[in-house]
């Protein structure tokens, strides 16, 4: 077999590899599509849950999820960051980085359930925050650093050194080189990271189960003490504990978490986009 053929053949193995992956993704979607749309308009999605919530709306959940993952990102975005300019810019090779990248490995593999009984006990329970937004969030935003913390390293990694050495040349500080000539460089990549945590906060059912999310609440919480519902725990509860709830409620409840979340994507999307057209 000529060099030309084994990478046309490779290039199909690929392809089919590709194909393979996008047909179930898109049938899922269309599925929830065609069984959700039926269940979606205005009062579904502006109004709470009624009778034993097998009428009404989720708007109390829209909104608790909004919540959680605004207030995830706030928590977990700067700590993900510093620690990231830390291990890269400041760290060199010393034990303490080594101790950080130990800790980041170990939290990647920690299932999102353990965080959850580790946010029931220290804080609802320790730190006596109780069943509430910020427990949720501080919760999430621990399950979420490690994405955060990898993407952004190697964001900052492939920011030149040149810009580095030049910024130094200056006379600028290390700090100084960093604020203005590594991180705007490198804030493409760290959006990433953020988009990727920004999917696994919204879609996460365990960690919100023990610290956060309600069983029914007929509004939105008014502080960040409050406890709240959240679309993936609803729909939890919608599919295995609330009898005779119609499927389109099911299926439309599926629709709107699955639109929430590539809609804060496509968000997150666009400002990478402008960000990096503005950095070159």
């Amino acid at each position: 077999m000529t060099k030309a053929a084994k990478e046309k053949l490779a290039f199909q193995l690929l392809t089919i590899a590709s194909v393979m992956v996008l047909i179930p993704t898109v049938g899922i979607i269309v599925y929830i599509v065609i069984k959700g749309l039926p269940a979606i308009n205005w009062s579904f999605l502006t109004e709470p849950p009624r009778n034993m919530m097998t009428e009404g709306g989720i708007y109390p959940a829209i909104m608790g999820t909004l919540y959680l993952v605004l207030g995830t990102i706030a928590i977990a975005l700067p700590l993900g960051v510093g620690a990231a300019i830390y291990l890269n810019e400041y760290a060199g090779t010393s034990r303490m980085r080594r101790l950080v990248h130990l800790a980041i490995v170990n939290l990647a593999g920690v299932p999102s359930v353990v965080y959850g009984l580790f946010g029931l006990g220290f804080f609802v329970i320790v730190l006596g925050f109780g069943r509430s937004l910020i427990a949720g969030s501080l919760t999430l935003a621990i399950m979420i650093l490690p994405v955060i913390i990898t993407t952004t390293e190697e964001a900052l990694k492939s920011v030149p050194n040149s810009y580095r050495e030049a910024s130094l040349a200056l006379g600028a500080t290390k700090w100084q080189t960093v604020r203005n000539a590594v991180l705007p460089s490198a804030t493409p990549g760290i959006i990433t990271g953020t988009i990727l945590g920004i999917g696994r906060a919204a879609g996460e059912t365990a960690p919100i189960l023990f610290t956060v999310a309600a069983f029914y609440l007929p509004s939105i919480p008014k502080s960040i003490f409050d406890q709240a519902m959240a679309l993936p725990y609803h729909l939890y509860i919608l599919v295995t504990e609330v009898p005779n709830v119609p499927e389109e409620t099911k299926f439309g409840t599926a629709l709107v978490l699955l639109t929430l979340v590539v809609g804060l994507n496509l968000v997150a999307v666009l400002i990478r986009t402008r960000t990096r057209r503005r950095s070159y």
